[in-house]
């Protein structure tokens, strides 16, 4: 293979696709290696707020997603504590027409199914599906990225190598092996169900966050409004391989037991009937994201908690910065090592201060007591469109 304006992406999941997709529109052919054989999303549902749907719909995936997501009227801040609802903050079309992108809800999966279409409709990205990225090394005209599809391992030449493979990232293994994920004593549980099962005004087109004492739970329609999304996030222990496993229900049931949970919450818990629970690991701050040629993006590169629920997002912005940073390096290794130090310099800070945010907002959802019943009455005098301004750094940015 020519190494002219050739790059690899190890991982197709969203930030990879996204990747793939964002380098061909700067005119580079990209190779997506991708070690299942076949492509299916770990997870449910996810929002994407308008700065990484902008992204999307730049890329012209608004026709494939406006049908299988959600664009809800409003994000419903619940307390435990009171039992209702403490702030509503108003999206819907109002709020798309402002930022000039939607606020979307809508299952992973439908997200990649839709990555993938156009991926596919493209002529110059290639997806190799069953097939591991294994060994990368400087050579004089570029960069030799070695890949095994069963018995057969391969050579190619590229430019670039960007690592895309998620948080248990082979590359970013390959480039900095002292860097491991930490458990962060959190665990998700994960569950879907049809909409029909709850009473309307548990099904409406809103982002419910509950927060409660040590746990929060999210819930959200999906599968353009057929399906619920429900992830309830506890404290927990991991001692098991992997990072997911069944859950069983009653366990989570006695966790958002009365009297400390309203009834509603309880609700919506025993409506789930198959639970997926997940370890929540997240990467040390401060650590390099390329060497050389080489480039980390996504949960590979920043991995975090998704309390600020930015973890799509911060990938999907990532693919944009990277392609524009790539789009004017010359053919060399030494341009192409400059473009990447300067996609990670950008990044950075932005990625940074999310994290922190992510983290913060951990804190303020599973607050007891009276900090509870002050965090509420802080949220009730602010307001909604004051809470949700607070969003707006995250919200407008553009690449």
């Amino acid at each position: 293979m020519a190494t002219s304006r050739t790059i690899f992406v190890a991982g197709a999941g969203i930030g990879g696709l996204t990747a793939s997709l964002a380098l061909a529109a700067k005119g580079f052919r990209v190779v997506v290696l991708e070690k299942t054989e076949r492509l299916e999303e770990i997870g449910a549902g996810l929002q994407l707020s308008p700065n990484a749907s902008r992204v999307l719909v730049g890329l012209g995936l608004r026709e494939r997603l406006s049908s299988r997501a959600v664009t809800p009227d409003a994000v419903s801040l619940m307390s435990a504590r009171s039992g209702g609802e403490v702030a509503r903050l108003p999206l819907g079309e109002a709020a798309t027409l402002a930022a000039g992108a939607p606020y979307w809800v809508l299952h992973r999966c439908d997200l990649q199914a839709a990555l993938q279409a156009e991926v596919a409709d493209h002529p110059d990205i290639e997806l190799r599906l069953g097939c591991q990225f294994e060994d990368a090394a400087p050579h004089a005209k570029g960069l030799t990225v070695v890949h095994r599809s069963g018995m057969i391992r391969q050579p190619d030449l590229a430019l670039a190598l960007i690592g895309a493979d998620g948080i248990w990232s082979t590359v970013r293994q390959h480039l900095f092996p002292q860097v491991k994920p930490v458990f962060s004593g959190l665990i998700a549980w994960r569950g879907t169900l049809e909409a029909t099962q709850l009473p309307r005004e548990y099904a409406s087109r809103r982002v419910q966050l509950w927060m409660g004492p040590n746990a929060h739970l999210v819930v959200y329609p999906i599968s353009g409004g057929r399906q619920i999304n429900v992830v309830a996030v506890v404290p927990g222990s991991w001692n098991r391989p992997g990072w997911s496993t069944p859950g069983d229900g009653n366990e989570l049931k006695n966790i958002f037991g009365s009297p400390r949970w309203p009834g509603p919450a309880r609700m919506v818990i025993g409506a789930v009937d198959a639970w997926m629970k997940f370890a929540m690991f997240t990467l040390p701050e401060g650590g390099d994201w390329t060497r050389g040629t080489i480039a980390l993006l996504g949960d590979a590169a920043h991995a975090m908690l998704p309390f600020a629920a930015q973890g799509a997002g911060m990938a999907i912005e990532d693919a944009a910065v990277l392609a524009e940073c790539l789009a004017g390096a010359a053919d060399s290794g030494e341009a192409i090592t400059a473009a990447l130090k300067r996609y990670a310099r950008l990044r950075r800070a932005r990625v940074t201060r999310v994290q922190h945010t992510a983290r913060r907002n951990g804190t303020i959802y599973h607050l007891t007591g009276p900090a509870a019943l002050a965090r509420d009455l802080a949220i009730r005098a602010m307001g909604p469109r004051r809470v949700l301004a607070q969003q707006n750094w995250i919200y407008d940015w553009r690449v």
